[in-house]
């Protein structure tokens, strides 16, 4: 098959839909089917741009790391996009590309899928603050079933998300296909080199999060558990790597609840150099977030045979299983610090879960299953 992906956002671009892009694509071309991208042109090449077609893109006022595709640069590609004979229009985001998207698979004549990434009813209003809570989740539930119900087919990255847009009255054909795993998520890695280039002591107790730093990411949460824990753990240190538009707002927090010799700010990690490392630094991999539709950065600590403790809700849901390398928990201070201080406390007890956690993803979260269900779901949509 030939499939055209269109997506806001790709790398250089560092998130979770750039990582599902990249991950399904390597899986895609390795089956012998051909791929191609549109996404926005960020000025800045990255090592695997022959299949990516990089379009014009204006920055974004209150999202700097974003850029927004001009639509009509995307249409004019046009002639070019019908000499290629796709199969298919698959889009990644609800942006310009989903209306780019949408009138290409019109103009080709081919089918359109989308994937529905990120739950917006938990997110809009964190960028649009003017308006009221209530009324941006409603206008989010609104756009996505409008936009749902055009395409031919959807794919959900977990059954929570699918369940929530069927109660939006979504009633397009839809599928869920979960992103799975790189082989490299495994490889070995040397967490002791990582705590040394940051000056982190080898015996600290480390809790680590990993992903973009924004408010929908509930991240203030483990500041005020860090603030708890502490009482039982005083050395415990938060490590908070990526970036994002809540860096301020938890800088501030950090300050507020007197953390600050007990929090670190990296940033942005080499996914191919440093990420693996990073993880495997880590005592304990946390994570609070409500609005994952999946949670990839789980995955990825888990196969580093990192502990986790995490809240499970939507995509996080149907991932996670106590236990299996796991301890879940309610959105409480109190309750997750114990599970923290827990783990912290027994080692042996870390150990073992977070072997469990390795087994767990490699048993059923490899890049490779995940692909396989997609073309599969290509192949039905298509006939």
């Amino acid at each position: 098959m030939k499939i055209l992906f269109i997506s806001d956002v790709y790398f250089p671009r560092v998130n979770g839909v750039s990582t599902s892009i990249r991950t399904f694509v390597a899986q895609l071309q390795a089956l012998g089917h051909t791929v191609d991208l549109i996404a926005p042109d960020y000025g800045i090449a990255t090592a695997d741009e022959a299949w990516i077609k990089r379009m014009p893109a204006r920055s974004i006022y209150f999202d700097p790391e974003d850029k927004l595709m001009k639509y009509n640069a995307v249409l004019k590609r046009l002639p070019e996009l019908r000499d290629e004979n796709y199969d298919l229009v698959h889009i990644h985001t609800p942006f310009v590309a989903h209306y780019a998207g949408v009138k290409l698979a019109k103009l080709l004549g081919v089918s359109c899928v989308e994937t529905y990434h990120t739950f917006f009813e938990d997110y809009l209003h964190h960028y649009l603050p003017i308006i009221p809570k209530k009324l941006a989740k409603s206008l989010a539930r609104l756009i996505s079933k409008k936009q749902c119900n055009v395409l031919d087919a959807v794919i959900a990255p977990s059954q929570p998300m699918l369940d929530a847009l069927r109660t939006y009255g979504i009633s397009t054909q839809a599928q869920v296909i979960p992103t799975g795993l790189q082989a490299h998520s495994f490889a070995a890695a040397d967490g002791a080199a990582f705590r040394a280039k940051y000056g982190i002591a080898q015996n600290r107790p480390m809790l680590l999060y990993v992903g973009r730093v924004a408010f929908e990411k509930n991240i203030n949460f483990l500041l005020e558990m860090t603030k708890v824990l502490i009482t039982k753990q005083p050395k415990a240190l938060l490590v908070v790597t990526g970036e994002g538009p809540a860096e301020a707002s938890l800088h501030k927090q950090a300050k507020e609840l007197g953390l600050n010799q007990n929090i670190q700010f990296i940033g942005y990690l080499d996914r191919a150099t440093e990420l693996n490392a990073c993880y495997k630094s880590a005592d304990v991999f946390v994570f609070s977030s409500k609005s994952e539709t999946q949670g990839l950065v789980l995955l990825e600590a888990m196969a580093q045979g990192t502990a986790v403790v995490s809240i499970a809700e939507l995509g996080t849901k149907s991932l996670l299983i106590e236990g299996e390398g796991v301890l879940i928990s309610t959105e409480n201070t109190t309750e997750f610090a114990d599970k923290v201080s827990y783990l912290l406390s027994h080692e042996t007890e870390r150990l073992v879960l977070g072997a469990k956690a390795m087994a767990y993803v490699a048993k059923r979260w490899t890049d490779k299953v995940h692909a396989e269900r997609l073309v599969q779901f290509y192949s039905e949509l298509i006939s």
